[in-house]
């Protein structure tokens, strides 16, 4: 998947590839569904393989990461300074937020995790039409934004994290074959 860089290209693969992520759960028997992941993790290195047990963990994973986008954007827009990341955190210990959003979704369904994500990629979605393609990838447009584009996070909340899910969810579901 190449990188969106225009308001559109963003749009498109951000709704292709949330369409992928459901259709590739809908393959999955509902049971399945349910169930914890069975694949080794030996050798994987990145803390979501440990984290993440269920599918039901990755879509929160996904969600929560859209009430950030969301919640940063709106309220720089709304005139409230306030960083990407809740007070504590940043791009050196994310990792530990993300266990943080693991933790408080324990007794969520996946039922409610597919709604919960359902509502906020509707979300985003629709804050995304409200900008232009300067807007969204030209840089420093924004103060609060820094260095990098708006587009760039939208495009990291969005089409990276459903690829990022389809991806371990695929590892599972290879599991599953007899």
């Amino acid at each position: 998947m190449a990188r969106p860089t225009t308001k559109n290209d963003l749009i498109v693969a951000s709704n292709n590839q949330y369409t992928a992520l459901l259709s590739l759960i809908d393959t999955i028997p509902t049971e399945d569904c349910l169930r914890p992941f069975s694949f080794d993790i030996t050798k994987e290195k990145q803390a979501h393989w440990r984290r993440d047990k269920t599918i039901r963990d990755v879509l929160i994973h996904v969600y929560e990461w859209h009430r950030l986008v969301l919640n940063w954007v709106n309220r720089n827009l709304a005139g409230t300074a306030q960083p990407f990341f809740p007070t504590g955190y940043n791009w050196r210990n994310y990792g530990e937020l993300n266990q943080v959003f693991f933790e408080q979704h324990q007794k969520t369904s996946l039922a409610e995790a597919c709604e919960l994500l359902q509502t906020t990629h509707d979300q985003v979605m629709r804050l995304i039409e409200t900008f232009t393609d300067e807007e969204l990838f030209s840089k420093q447009v924004y103060p609060w934004v820094g260095g990098t584009t708006l587009g760039s996070y939208f495009v990291s909340c969005t089409a990276s994290h459903y690829d990022w899910a389809i991806k371990k969810i695929k590892k599972y579901q290879k599991t599953l074959q007899p």
